[in-house]
C-alpha cells in the first residue's frame, strides 16, 4: 500500500467523523461509569494492553513472519478497539455503556501505550541500529484525530442535545459506511500486495481475531461478569481500530507492508464479529423464548 491522497486525507477524516460520532454519544457521566463498573473495565483494559500485546508477539514468532510484518501485527495489536465494536455489541445485546467507556478511554490511553509497544516491537524485529521512533509531531496530530473531534461531539451534545441524539446515530452508520468504503478501496488499490501477503499473515491475523475476541469473552465470564459484559470487551478487544494502525504505518512510519497486517485483519474482524455478534444474539432469543410462553 502506497500513501495517496486516500491514505494521508480521506483515512484520517473517516477517523476523526467515526471518532465525532462517537462523542455525540459521549457525557462526563460516561468517564464516571468507571466507577461503576470497575472490575469490567479494568478486565478490558488489561485484555487490551496487557494479553493481546503478547498474544500478537507469539503469533509474530510462530509464523515467522518477515520483520515489517510482525510489527504491522503488533502495531494492530496496540491499536484501540474501534468505534464499530459499539454497534456489533448493541445487535449482540452486549452493554453498550460498557463499549462506549472503554473505547473512550483506550482511545485516550493507546495515545502512551500505543508507541511503547510500537518502538519496542521495531527494536525488536528490525534491529536497534534499524529504529525509527514515531515523530513528536505525528504523535500529536494522532492524538488531535482521535481526542478533537470526541470532544467537539461532546461539547455538542452538552450545548445541543436535542441535535446530538438526532445525529449521533445518522453520523455513526454514515462513519460505518464511509470507514468500509475506504477500505475496500485500499484492498483494490493493492490487491496484488495483499494477495501475496494473504498467504503470510493472513491465518495470523485470523489467529489473532479469534484469540481476541474468545479471550474478551472467556475471561469476564470466568471472573462471573454478566454476560452482556462479556459480550462487550469481546466486540471492544476483538475490533481493532485497523484505520489508525493503517495511518500510522503509512504516513507516521512511511512504511507500506507494515499496514498490511491492519488491512487484512479489518477484513476479517468485520466478518468474525458478525457471525459471533448473531450467535449471541440468536443465544439471548433462545434464552428468553421460554419466558414468553
Amino acid at each position: 500500500m502506497q500513501a495517496s491522497l486516500l491514505t494521508t486525507v480521506l483515512l484520517p477524516l473517516a477517523l476523526g467523523v467515526i471518532m465525532l460520532g462517537l462523542g455525540l454519544g459521549l457525557t462526563p457521566d460516561d468517564f464516571r461509569r468507571v466507577a461503576r463498573y470497575p472490575r469490567a473495565v479494568l478486565l478490558g483494559l488489561f485484555l487490551q494492553t496487557g494479553v493481546l500485546p503478547w498474544v500478537a508477539f507469539g503469533l509474530a514468532l510462530g509464523f515467522r513472519l518477515s520483520p515489517e510484518l510482525a510489527v504491522g501485527l503488533m502495531l494492530l495489536a496496540a491499536s484501540p478497539g474501534g468505534a464499530t465494536a459499539n454497534i456489533y455489541s448493541h445487535l449482540a445485546h452486549g452493554d453498550v455503556a460498557l463499549n462506549i467507556t472503554l473505547t473512550a478511554i483506550n482511545s485516550l490511553l493507546c495515545l502512551v501505550t500505543l508507541p511503547v509497544i510500537l518502538n519496542l516491537s521495531l527494536e525488536y524485529f528490525l534491529g536497534a541500529g534499524q529504529y525509527v521512533p514515531p515523530p513528536v509531531r505525528k504523535i500529536v496530530e494522532v492524538a488531535l484525530i482521535i481526542v478533537l473531534p470526541v470532544a467537539i461531539g461532546m461539547l455538542v451534545r452538552r450545548f445541543a442535545p436535542g441535535f446530538a441524539a438526532r445525529m449521533e446515530k445518522p453520523i455513526r452508520l454514515l462513519s460505518v459506511l464511509v470507514l468500509a468504503l475506504l477500505i475496500v478501496a485500499a484492498v483494490a488499490q493493492e490487491w496484488s500486495t495483499l494477495l501475496a501477503s494473504f498467504a503470510t499473515v493472513g491465518l495470523a491475523c485470523l489467529l489473532f481475531n479469534l484469540a481476541s475476541m474468545g479471550t474478551g469473552y472467556a475471561a469476564p465470564l470466568a471472573i462471573r461478569l454478566p454476560r452482556r459484559q462479556a459480550i462487550a470487551i469481546a466486540m471492544e478487544i476483538g475490533i481493532h481500530n485497523g484505520t489508525l494502525a493503517i495511518f500510522i504505518a503509512l504516513n507516521v512510519l512511511g512504511n507500506a507492508a507494515m499496514s498490511i497486517p491492519a488491512a487484512v485483519y479489518s477484513l476479517l474482524m468485520f466478518l468474525t464479529a458478525a457471525l459471533f455478534g448473531w450467535r449471541m444474539a440468536r443465544r439471548e432469543r433462545a434464552a428468553a423464548s421460554p419466558d414468553q410462553t
